[in-house]
């Protein structure tokens, strides 16, 4: 291996490992419950396939700035799951920012628990669909640390009724609804 690339792969090492320290301190988790929820349900990626608008998340660093978020998920013929994450930056009519990644299953989580890659080779986030919509109108995700959650839904400004679901939802897993910060779409 030349010395190159042992440095390249070095540095890919630290910054993962300084972003996974980074995540472990800085945990929101489940209101007075340290333990995130499991994914309740099974999830058929077929039908979680397709566009989804994000509603509200905890913030983070990576969205700071973002709104009109879209996820778009695709199943690939190498069996993984392609993921496009598109943000408009500074406001809902602002520069369009995208990335593109990959997921795989984790085994024997019912397709709920994914784990994903936007660095190449890298699988170090952790997407786990802890409740959906039976008909997929809309979804909650988490990861195991607690510190980041993201509530989807199928259409930008989804019905007062559908969004008062989703946030009883997140409460009802232990979601501290303040941190919640609302994601702007055009209406």
């Amino acid at each position: 291996m030349n010395l190159r690339r042992t440095s390249l792969m070095l540095a890919a090492g630290a910054i993962c490992a300084v972003a996974l320290s980074a995540c472990a301190t800085l945990q929101r988790g489940p209101v007075g419950n340290p333990a995130v929820p499991q994914p309740s349900k099974t999830v058929d990626l077929n039908r979680y396939a397709g566009l989804w608008y994000e509603i509200g998340r905890y913030e983070n660093g990576f969205e700071r700035g973002c709104e009109a978020v879209t996820a778009e998920y695709s199943r690939r013929d190498d069996g993984l799951v392609g993921v496009l994450n598109t943000c408009r930056q500074g406001g809902v009519d602002g520069p369009v920012k995208t990335v593109e990644g990959k997921a795989k299953v984790v085994a024997d989580s019912g397709d709920a628990r994914l784990k994903v890659s936007f660095f190449g080779p890298f699988y170090v986030g952790d997407y786990w669909v802890l409740d959906h919509a039976d008909d997929y109108a809309w979804s909650i995700v988490g990861e195991p640390s607690g510190r980041y959650l993201w509530l989807m839904s199928r259409t930008a400004n989804p019905s007062d009724a559908v969004r008062a679901t989703i946030m009883n939802r997140t409460a009802a897993l232990g979601y501290d609804l303040s941190l919640v910060r609302e994601t702007q779409h055009r209406p």
